[in-house]
């Protein structure tokens, strides 16, 4: 056997590698530049792209409106009202200012008693009366109730505890409550305002007396209780003031009421005071 030395096979393309040799500082800060100079310039082809998409878009916008008014589509003031409205809803709002006393920049809300705090105002604010589809209008309603001289019209009506026997007659506006007089029996005005507002929406404020029999309950809930009665008493006069009454309130019976005490509660909700130790 001869001996034959083999020999790694060497190919001529290979070369050494060469190592990669420390920038020095001038060129690291080439290198910074150019890099700065490609982003902004990307930025820049970005920005002007989405100008020319509006620039764009405002144009063909602008046509269609010129062609549907020139087509009798739309007007020039419906076309002048949707390029207002697009013009507001560009425009942001300023951001709110923190006030020096929190609270000092929010409006006193007070209701005037007797005053309905649900009522819108002229303005559609709240509290101060208004024209809505959900407000109550002023106006009377209109009724064919026979005022005959011995026409009496019965019901009853009901509020907590308090039951009022209610009759309704021709007269001149007097209430007999219990036997006693109407200030007497309910010295509160707002209670006494309350309780004539069935007859006044119906304009039979002055036309009518009332006499009532009550038992149950306190003042006020003996005058939801009447009210209740006099509203039962003006359907049973004409059925056709349902619809109106109703929307009015007057013929809804109130169902609040006090909340029973419950077990291992001092009330109905309060608890006991927590004591750890």
């Amino acid at each position: 056997m001869s001996d034959e030395t083999t020999q790694p096979d060497e190919t001529p393309d290979e070369q050494p590698a060469v190592e990669a040799q420390p920038l020095t500082p001038e060129a690291e800060a080439v290198v910074e530049e150019v890099a700065e100079e490609l982003v902004a310039e990307a930025v820049a082809e970005e920005i002007i792209t989405e100008v020319e998409a509006e620039a764009v878009a405002e144009v063909l916008a602008e046509e269609i409106v010129a062609e549907a008014i020139a087509e009798d589509v739309v007007t020039e003031a419906v076309a002048e009202e949707v390029a207002e409205e697009l013009e507001v809803e560009e425009i942001e709002e300023a951001p709110r200012v923190k006030p020096a006393i929190p609270g000092m920049d929010l409006e006193v809300d007070i209701v005037v008693e007797g005053q309905d705090p649900l009522s819108r105002g002229e303005d559609g604010e709240d509290g101060e009366g208004g024209e809505d589809e959900d407000t109550v209008s002023d106006e009377p309603i209109v009724s064919t109730i026979d005022l005959a001289a011995d026409a009496r019209y019965r019901a009853t009506g009901k509020r907590k505890t308090a039951v009022a026997r209610v009759t309704l007659k021709p007269g001149t506006g007097v209430y007999t409550i219990n036997g006693r007089a109407f200030d007497d029996a309910f010295p509160r005005e707002t209670l006494r305002k309350n309780i004539i507002q069935p007859l006044e929406a119906v304009g039979f404020a002055e036309r009518m007396d009332v006499v009532a029999a009550l038992h149950g309950g306190g003042v006020s809930a003996q005058a939801g209780a009447l009210r209740h009665g006099i509203s039962r008493a003006l359907l049973e006069a004409d059925p056709n003031l349902r619809g109106e009454l109703k929307r009015r309130g007057f013929l809804t019976r109130d169902a609040r009421a006090k909340e029973r005490k419950k077990a291992g509660l001092k009330k109905a909700r309060k608890r006991p005071q927590f004591s750890k130790r």
